[in-house]
């Protein structure tokens, strides 16, 4: 979700809450927006605790995870995905790889955040 509009319902229920129930309507309100902060901490610690168990810059197969990557997904997406961390190519552009065992790898590049683009390199394409 857009940061944005996260911003605009948690302070549309808070306004909400408060006009129809008064303080007891800010407080629910409240409530509801610190259990959703506090679900997404969690799917966010799930995701680096077993991105983190696995070999860095390592993937099972790199030409699925060509085939399962779009434009704008943040890296909370892709760890899922790769089940490790990405090695780091570069620091300008953001890049991160995975190889697999067959010497396929996946390089991503990242901007602000998300994913801009990526580039399968198998190698056979690196003996040309």
């Amino acid at each position: 979700m857009n940061t944005w509009i996260g911003i605009g319902l948690a302070l549309i229920a808070l306004l909400g809450g408060g006009f129809l129930y008064g303080w007891q309507g800010v407080m629910l309100a409240l409530t509801v927006v610190v259990f959703w902060l506090l679900l997404q901490f969690s799917r966010l610690m799930r995701v680096m605790k077993a991105a983190s168990e696995g070999p860095v810059g390592h993937v099972d197969s790199a030409v699925m995870l060509n085939a399962k990557l779009r434009s704008g997904m943040k890296l909370v997406e892709v760890l899922p995905l790769t089940r490790s961390l990405g090695q780091k190519i570069s620091e300008q552009p953001e890049t991160y790889g995975w190889t697999d065992a067959g010497g396929a790898r996946v390089e991503l590049q990242m901007e602000k955040g998300t994913v801009s683009r990526w580039q399968l390199i198998r190698p056979d394409d690196q003996a040309s």
